[in-house]
């Protein structure tokens, strides 16, 4: 343990792992594919979002995942409307 967080070695790469609190999760259906919204906090206090896809590959399923931190969720989540507004209003 370091400065009170645990810390790994994994094929030569180290990890912190912090505690994690789930404060929020909304996950949407979408085909093969499952989309997770999830709002969590570290053991330090600060919030952050986790966007997972999970999809079926026949037997399979692969998970992808996006951390999006609390100083930048708003800057973020801008980005994310523009990217939609276009989508909805754009045709083709």
């Amino acid at each position: 343990m370091i400065g009170g967080k645990d810390h790994s070695i994994s094929g030569g790469v180290e990890t912190m792992s912090l505690e994690r609190r789930e404060l929020f999760s909304e996950s949407v259906r979408a085909g093969t594919r499952t989309y997770f919204f999830d709002v969590k906090e570290s053991s330090e206090g600060s919030k952050y979002l986790v966007i997972s896809e999970s999809r079926k590959l026949g037997d399979t399923k692969e998970r992808s995942r996006v951390m999006v931190f609390e100083e930048d969720i708003l800057s973020f989540a801008e980005g994310l409307r523009k990217a939609v507004d276009f989508m909805v209003k754009k045709p083709g």
